[in-house]
């Protein structure tokens, strides 16, 4: 990489080992050779995401900590929802010039701050110079137990469909971020918290998991697109899970959310500005909770052992979705290609 304010690769590749050790336990041999070695005894949860300026994350009102952080959480959530623990990780990093080793040592804090927390070694990667900051990411999970690796099939019609963690917070943070920057914190700070820096749902990840051990494993995934673009992928709709029920046809919904069960921010943000708060958390994307469905008697335990688990709805036998009794077929969610 061309030198800049660092002076060289080395420099940056310095400031990193500060941030992520070497050696982790379960990790055979990590940075410094041409491949890491991670032991193949268990299968592996592996997943990739892109995080770009200006597309997922803007350094106007972003901090250096928070974009490190949430670099790495979204990555941690797939995890999640999978129901895989997390293990290793890589960093491809593209920096522009005018990246100052202040910053970088604060985006490293924000990104090692996370990676501790949950034991994640960083075992490779690459740097480059961009024009813009670019960050992808691979992590790599165990799973938990024989047969605990949660997918996004296996929905029955009569399961009850339910969320772990807040909708259509971090949409409310978005709108206001990029009207008012970081005044936007005044209102709404819990809204600004929820985008800028989420918290991945390991520990229910993998209590869903050893749930599903001993009983039906409830179908799961990572809520990152919001309810209206994500709930159609969880029950086979777009084609890419192929989840289809006894009588040969593809699942539908019946959802329940009374505006009482959201955020008090999110409401507040939608009477104030004219919106439905309920349709605002079916399209809310950067959620980064999770949305699954399970048999309608796993409810009293799971309720009982994962914070902020809700029940929101029944899976039925049509191709439809309603939401309190609506069709939300108009409801899109996010799409990086659309229009």
């Amino acid at each position: 990489m061309p030198a800049g304010p660092f002076g060289s690769e080395d420099d940056i590749l310095n400031t990193l080992r500060r941030y992520f050790p070497l050696r982790r336990p379960g990790i055979l041999v990590g940075r410094g050779d041409d491949c890491a070695l991670l032991p193949a005894g268990k299968p592996l949860s592996i997943s990739s995401d892109l995080f770009l300026e200006d597309v997922h994350f803007r350094t106007s009102y972003a901090t250096a900590e928070e974009i490190g952080h949430k670099a790495l959480a979204c990555n941690i959530s797939d995890l999640a929802a999978c129901g895989s623990r997390p293990l290793a990780f890589t960093l491809n990093l593209g920096l522009p010039g005018n990246i100052d080793p202040v910053w970088l040592n604060a985006f490293f804090d924000g990104m090692g701050s996370l990676a501790a927390r949950y034991g994640l070694g960083l075992i490779g990667g690459d740097l480059s110079r961009t024009d813009k900051l670019t960050v992808s990411i691979t992590v790599f999970g165990e799973v938990v137990g024989v047969g605990g690796f949660l997918s996004r099939a296996g929905s029955m019609p009569g399961d009850s469909i339910f969320i772990v963690g807040a909708i259509g917070l971090a949409r409310a943070g978005l709108y206001e971020l990029e009207k008012r920057g970081r005044a936007a914190f005044e209102d709404y700070p819990n809204a600004c918290q929820a985008l800028l820096k989420p918290e991945p749902r390991v520990d229910a990840g993998l209590m869903l998991a050893r749930v599903g051990m001993n009983a039906r494993p409830p179908a799961l995934m990572d809520l990152s697109d919001g309810i209206a673009r994500d709930l159609p992928r969880l029950l086979g709709l777009t084609g890419e899970t192929g989840v289809w029920d006894e009588e040969g046809q593809s699942l539908g919904a019946e959802l329940l959310i009374p505006a009482g069960l959201l955020h008090k921010e999110l409401v507040t943000w939608c009477s104030r500005n004219g919106r439905n708060p309920v349709h605002e958390a079916l399209l809310g994307g950067d959620d980064y909770a999770l949305l699954g469905s399970c048999a309608p008697d796993m409810l009293v335990a799971l309720h009982a052992a994962i914070p902020d688990f809700w029940e929101i709805g029944v899976v039925t036998e049509g191709d439809r979705i309603f939401c309190n009794k609506e069709p939300v077929d108009a409801l899109t969610g996010f799409d990086h290609f659309s229009s």
